[in-house]
């Protein structure tokens, strides 16, 4: 079972510490700070670049912490939040099926997360050899799980669509 989290901790960390230093740096084919802020922009997240550094720093920082099985479910929640605001934003009108650009990836993440806050990082994590389990109590990651879907409702109310041009109102 330990084997199990690990492999699935360290697909999940990787991948979205992948997605992140996308965002973050341009990595991997991805647009760094200022295309992905051009991105959120047209989504109606503004200012677009200030959406994108904190997308990424979630990503990144999400994705380490459960790499490492450290922080209890604060990785996995931080994944969770990004994820549930992608649904909203982008795949949610998509349909269901990846190949459609819908949700169905996005789901998986979450199901991953939420599988791994809710049993706890397992014997191969930082949490495990500094001895704090404790983080994974139950009702802690109810509350934090609670507290992302919040953060992404927030977020998902908080987008504006664009001001008309200067040409427009003439």
């Amino acid at each position: 079972m330990n084997i199990a989290f690990l492999i699935v901790r360290l697909i999940l960390g990787l991948s979205f510490m992948a997605h992140g230093t996308q965002k973050l740096f341009g990595w991997f084919g991805g647009g760094g700070i200022t295309g992905t802020g051009d991105f959120f922009e047209g989504l109606g997240f503004r200012p677009g670049k200030a959406f994108a550094a904190i997308a990424a720093v979630c990503e990144t920082l999400g994705g380490f912490l459960t790499l490492l099985g450290a922080g209890g479910a604060l990785g996995p929640v931080l994944i969770v939040l990004v994820m549930l605001t992608a649904i909203g934003s982008v795949h949610y009108k998509r349909g269901f099926f990846v190949s459609g650009g819908g949700w169905e990836l996005n789901s998986a993440y979450i199901a991953a997360a939420v599988a791994i806050a809710y049993a706890g990082n397992g014997l191969y994590s930082v949490d495990n050899w500094l001895g704090l389990q404790f983080l994974s109590d139950p009702l802690q990651v109810s509350y934090a799980f609670a507290a992302a879907i919040i953060v992404a409702a927030l977020n998902l109310v908080s987008r504006r669509s664009a001001p008309p041009s200067a040409g427009a109102a003439r």
